[in-house]
């Protein structure tokens, strides 16, 4: 893991800074690391899932959170967002320690680091539309013409404008996933968690969400940490890889350094992966060798 140094960088935007803000967006900017978790322990009952578990997020860096089923890879996440408390270490979110924050506090972090959740946690009752525009009008500050111009152009860069009247019943798996993220995307935070985003969605929209994930980093400079058991996706998005193992970080490094790993459980992880992958790839070719 990389530590100290120094990464201030003007706004490159010409943007004006209030002075009583200007200690805080420079401490945000110069800090190291953006999201980070420091020997983290959590039990629930007698089965510990976090056992010490450490690893950090550099600002504009993706890390993903690899494993197999069951090793507290989304209890990872909602310790970052303070959803839940480690029975011992130390958790850090927009370059705060949050560890001990109060629920009030907590509420000023979200504005800076959301969440996508696995089942896109969109609401019933309203319209796609309605649901990307919900955290919006949580802001005061913004007009009805503000609004609906920001969530049009959310849809439209997740590529669900065609669905914007629909309720969330009414739509795929993985356009409610798409549609989660524009609404994370609402109220611009710099950093974002993903909870598994191509699970139980076909390959093409798996990629598709993949594309989208890695478009918003390049384009928005986004934070982000991306929990997945898809190898591949890992490749894709991730500056750096966190394997979990029984609670514990077994591997931190690059997707190529993974590859390399003499741990057995990720060289089984891996060889696992490509078994998935050609069966995969067959059932996809089957069609068309019948049809040939």
């Amino acid at each position: 893991m990389r530590t100290g140094g120094n990464c201030l960088h003007s706004t490159g935007n010409g943007t004006l800074i209030d002075h009583s803000d200007l200690h805080a967006f420079v401490a945000e900017e110069s800090c190291k690391p953006y999201l980070e978790l420091k020997d983290v322990c959590i039990s629930f009952g007698s089965n510990r899932v976090l056992d010490r578990v450490s690893f950090q997020v550099l600002p504009g860096e993706t890390v993903c959170v690899l494993g197999r089923s069951g090793v507290g890879k989304s209890v990872c996440l909602r310790i970052l967002m303070g959803f839940l408390k480690p029975d011992s270490g130390r958790v850090v979110a927009a370059c705060e320690d949050i560890t001990d924050y109060p629920e009030q506090e907590l509420d000023r972090i979200h504005k800076k680091v959301t969440m996508v959740f696995q089942n896109g946690a969109l609401f019933d009752s309203l319209t796609v539309w309605e649901n990307v525009a919900f955290p919006l009008r949580e802001l005061d500050s913004l007009k009805e013409e503000q609004i609906r111009r920001r969530v049009d152009e959310l849809l439209e860069m997740v590529g669900a404008k065609h669905v914007r009247d629909l309720l969330p019943s009414d739509i795929s798996t993985g356009m409610k996933r798409s549609v989660a993220v524009a609404r994370a995307l609402a109220a611009k935070p710099k950093a974002v968690l993903f909870d598994e985003p191509t699970t139980m969605v076909d390959p093409l929209m798996a990629r598709r969400l993949g594309d989208l994930i890695e478009t918003l980093k390049l384009q928005l400079n986004l934070t982000s940490v991306v929990v997945t058991h898809d190898m591949r996706l890992a490749e894709k998005l991730a500056d750096h890889v966190v394997f979990l193992d029984r609670g514990k970080v077994i591997f931190f490094g690059t997707a190529a350094e993974m590859e390399r790993s003499s741990e057995p459980i990720v060289q089984q992880f891996l060889q696992l992966d490509r078994i998935d992958l050609r069966v995969l790839a067959s059932t996809i070719d089957r069609p068309h060798r019948m049809l040939g």
